[in-house]
């Protein structure tokens, strides 16, 4: 790891090869929002900083805000970080750019940009599987169109919330396949899914496209991201037009977001897709990447499973291109999820639906209580580390939310 002027130890995961986006206050200025670089403990208030250097680019960072960098596009997106890197391990910048340094002890975190609009996927092959055999266990796990194409639906972007928000239960209509007719009340099958959410910049025109190979010029980061859902109230919902309720009520999403270049060594092959792609969906050799990200989920503190990112089936570079095909345009701020994140073993299955195979076989958290879905009460915190290089590990913000009742 490049060494830096900040004493950090060598193995912090927000070293000077991560440098992850924020926007935070102070309680100094509790009103005042800045759009900040973390740098081990501290958060480097990035517009006064680059004002202070005199930087071409100053005024795309002093809001409080990460849209105007977004909109800046990759060309502006590399020479921040290109700069950043350098002013944190110059030990000539230390003089300018310490008195802008925070401790992140002292400050408040906030949504990072404004969410303009929202998709989720259903990226993860063995999530998808799996879900197949909870409810058609007499049929094909996978639908006939899951290999050929990245399966979505568009959320609320609204809904989308900070880390740490806390989350009221939704209700809703539900009915399960022994009641005779629909009930309205709070949700009793409240999940979690546990998924990584890329951060969209470089707006386009209606009626053009994003193919694979021009996915990175759009592709500015990555965040953790938990699609809380109503598992009762979707199963009543979806058919015919999928889910609805049972998804809007609430997303989270980190508070830190990774440049999608800080993870240049995270990048690995597919696991491999049969039958071949549409041309579309192909692009040139390595534009079609997965990335190799450790995920872990916490409920009330208890390590209830470690999904890997690295077996997802469908590339966000090819969600990308596959939600422009028809000519659907991208705004700054746009935010897409992978969908639940899911390994081979029970021990990676990314939402309670498959860690309890539909609340049929509960989990037992440290404090001895079982779970089968979630409680009033009960915390989610879903974190990830990924590969850095020359054998260094980054760790990604957290996201995590607390169930709180009905209203």
């Amino acid at each position: 790891m490049t060494a830096t002027w900040p004493d950090l130890p060598a193995d912090h995961p927000y070293g000077t090869e991560h440098l992850p986006y924020g926007v935070f206050s102070t309680g100094a200025a509790p009103d005042r929002r800045s759009l900040g670089i973390r740098i081990g403990d501290h958060v480097l208030d990035l517009g006064a900083a680059a004002t202070a250097a005199g930087t071409e680019w100053a005024d795309t960072v002093s809001g409080g805000s990460l849209d105007p960098l977004l909109a800046a596009g990759r060309a502006t997106w590399s020479a921040v970080r290109a700069w950043a890197r350098q002013a944190l391990t110059d030990p000539a910048s230390r003089g300018a750019v310490e008195p802008h340094l925070h401790p992140v002890d002292g400050i408040t975190l906030h949504l990072p940009f404004r969410v303009a609009d929202y998709v989720d996927f259903y990226a993860s092959e063995h999530h998808a599987t799996n879900v197949g055999r909870i409810f058609r266990p007499d049929g094909d796990a996978l639908t006939p169109n899951w290999k050929h194409l990245p399966i979505g639906y568009h959320g609320r972007s609204s809904t989308v919330v900070v880390s740490g928000t806390d989350i009221v239960r939704p209700t809703g209509q539900r009915k399960g396949p022994n009641d005779p007719a629909p009930v309205f009340g709070p949700s009793v099958k409240l999940d979690i899914e546990a998924e990584v959410g890329f951060v969209v910049g470089g707006a386009t025109e209606v009626g053009s496209r994003v193919g694979v190979d021009e996915a990175a010029d759009h592709l500015f980061g990555v965040a953790l991201f938990n699609d809380w859902s109503a598992r009762d109230i979707q199963a009543w919902e979806y058919v015919p037009l999928g889910p609805f309720l049972g998804k809007s009520f609430a997303s989270s999403i980190a508070a830190w977001i990774t440049p999608l270049e800080a993870l240049s060594a995270a990048r690995v092959p597919l696991p491999g897709q049969d039958p071949t792609p549409l041309d579309y969906l192909r692009g040139s050799e390595g534009s079609a990447f997965g990335l190799d990200l450790d995920l872990e989920v916490r409920l009330n503190g208890t390590l209830v499973s470690r999904p890997p990112y690295r077996t997802m089936y469908w590339s966000p570079a090819q969600m990308l291109a596959h939600l422009t095909v028809n000519g659907a345009a991208l705004s700054d701020g746009d935010l897409f999820a992978s969908g639940t994140v899911s390994g081979t073993d029970p021990a990676s299955r990314g939402s309670l639906l498959e860690l309890t195979w539909n609340g049929t076989e509960p989990i037992t958290l440290e404090d001895g209580s079982t779970r089968s879905f979630l409680e009033d009460g009960d915390t989610v915190t879903i974190s990830a580390s990924a590969p850095g290089p020359d054998g260094s590990r980054i760790g990604l913000g957290e996201v995590s939310g607390t169930i709180r009742p009905a209203v």
